[in-house]
């Protein structure tokens, strides 16, 4: 009877259940340490049967990193509604990210921490979708600043660097929480919005901290 639901299944199915078993490995054990052999076994198929479908372990890899990479930004769209002033819609998009990756830890830690320091191509993968949360969050920002700044050309550089360094606060704030028992990813959010709002709020308002004068 397992053989013939073996060979019944779509193959949609079945190579979305040998993506499952590959992130899992690759999460937990890393790209160098993960075997071909431990993923089928834990999808339940052959080890020529993730040949035949995914054909290598990089291309393996490299499907992982793309289904995970799409999952977020996705999740992330979704989870901001555009009607809401502008700081909602980034306390619900801070809120969808950190309740994504740590719903999928071992997918975050692919794309974070795996894709990141095996060199191209998956570098350039998990690059591509960081690039997109970016500009996503950049708009949030730059109607934000430029309403509060009734000035249309705020430099664009300078909303690009507030979004750069808000992206990297979160990146960094959900390997924390992955790796802290308790922390909830409301809370995660919270923290984030409290660090990062309260500065954009003074921005907006006209209340920019300049440096000290340098000493001759």
């Amino acid at each position: 009877m397992g053989a013939v639901k073996t060979k019944r299944m779509p193959r949609a199915v079945r190579e979305q259940q040998m993506l499952d078993a590959a992130v899992r490995i690759f999460g937990q054990r890393g790209y160098m340490a993960a075997s071909m052999d431990e993923i089928a076994e834990l999808a339940g198929v052959s080890k020529p049967l993730v040949y035949l479908y995914l054909n290598s372990k990089e291309d393996l890899f490299t499907a992982c990193i793309r289904r995970e990479a799409a999952a977020l930004t996705a999740a992330v769209r979704a989870g901001v509604r555009p009607e809401l002033p502008v700081d909602r819609q980034l306390w619900e998009g801070l809120q969808a990210f950190f309740a994504h990756t740590a719903e999928h830890p071992d997918g975050w830690s692919v794309l974070h921490l795996q894709a990141r320091t095996h060199g191209e191509p998956f570098a350039a993968e998990a690059a591509a979708m960081r690039t997109e949360i970016v500009a996503f969050v950049t708009r949030l920002v730059a109607v934000a600043a430029r309403e509060a700044h009734r000035d249309p050309d705020l430099p664009e550089h300078e909303v690009a660097g507030l979004a750069e360094a808000l992206v990297g606060a979160a990146e960094s704030l959900a390997a924390w929480a992955n790796s802290t028992p308790g922390v909830t990813a409301r809370q995660a959010a919270a923290t984030l919005m409290n660090f990062a709002w309260s500065g954009l709020g003074d921005l907006m308002s006209g209340q920019v901290w300049t440096p000290p004068a340098e000493q001759g």
